[in-house]
């Protein structure tokens, strides 16, 4: 079974790849989830860092959504 969040028109997923509007240090624009519920935890696609955000600041922050098939 596969946890899902739906909002902003956007259904997230574990293991999809979310394109946020700021940049993380590193440089990279793009973050995986490994993690959804009332927090998300995110994997930085160019450093591997790993980060908990509040399912409300992703949803403000997501530009744009690639699902992982």
């Amino acid at each position: 079974m596969r946890k899902q969040a739906v909002q902003m028109g956007y259904e997230y997923e574990v293991g999809d790849i979310v394109k946020l509007k700021k940049p993380h240090p590193c440089g990279s624009f793009e973050w995986e989830i490994l993690r959804v519920g009332a927090d998300f935890r995110l994997k930085c696609i160019g450093c591997g860092h790993q980060v908990m955000l509040a399912r409300r600041q992703v949803e403000k922050s997501t530009k744009g959504l690639h699902k992982n098939l």
